[in-house]
């Protein structure tokens, strides 16, 4: 089973996507990783006149098993990552990581940007989670502080609202939602609520395509 599951930063699809895995024992990939550790590698080079060469190096030679979650979690980093993101050899370069991630045997989950749209377009379930920016903001904020990083919960959502626009007018992305995906707001769901609607999405829709 194939699951490809798209949103906003801080939207919960992290955190979904992981317990997917969990519940339906499958590999996961948090593709925005990718783009965050191309992006940190160029921290202090984004205004390089060559940063589209440099940037698809860096992201042709990159070994997705040594992504560290915490660092790649900063909000600066995350800003990096929506610069790098519109360079299109630098979504060419990772596009095959994530294809390949996604045909292995058995299956597999990935979260991200594009995911439904133009990775795994023939995903057998595709959901879009979405969130406020207010809640989005709060949440990072919860994460960054449980992480022992300093943060100001008013500049994270004012990078989550610029990094929403960049990623909207990101002209070598597909950030948008599928016709065929499920739409689950999580605005006003804590992370079991969350997990669970998603879990009845899948069992939902796989039942629904057996049963076609």
């Amino acid at each position: 089973m194939k699951i490809a599951i798209d949103g906003p930063a801080a939207s919960g699809k992290g955190t979904i996507a992981k317990g997917l895995a969990r519940h339906f024992k499958l590999p996961h990939l948090d593709t925005g990783l990718l783009y965050r550790a191309v992006g940190l590698s160029m921290m202090g080079r984004l205004l390089a006149p060559n940063l589209a060469d440099l940037a698809e190096k860096e992201a042709a030679n990159l070994d997705i098993s040594q992504l560290d979650e915490t660092v790649l979690g900063r909000a600066d980093v995350a800003l990096a990552a929506a610069k790098v993101a519109r360079i299109p050899r630098v979504r060419a370069a990772l596009r095959q990581l994530q294809v390949d991630f996604a045909a292995q045997e058995g299956g597999a989950i990935l979260d991200g940007r594009d995911i439904g749209s133009r990775i795994c377009p023939d995903a057998d379930v595709k959901l879009f989670i979405t969130a406020s920016p207010e809640i989005r903001a709060k949440r990072r904020y919860a994460q960054l502080t449980r992480m022992g990083q300093k943060a100001d919960e008013a500049q994270i959502l004012e990078q989550i609202i610029a990094r929403d626009e960049s990623d909207r007018t990101n002209p070598a992305g597909a950030f948008y939602i599928c016709d065929d995906a499920h739409l689950l707001d999580t605005s006003e769901l804590d992370i079991e609520g969350a997990l669970n609607a998603a879990i009845a999405i899948v069992n939902g829709t796989v039942s629904d395509g057996l049963n076609a």
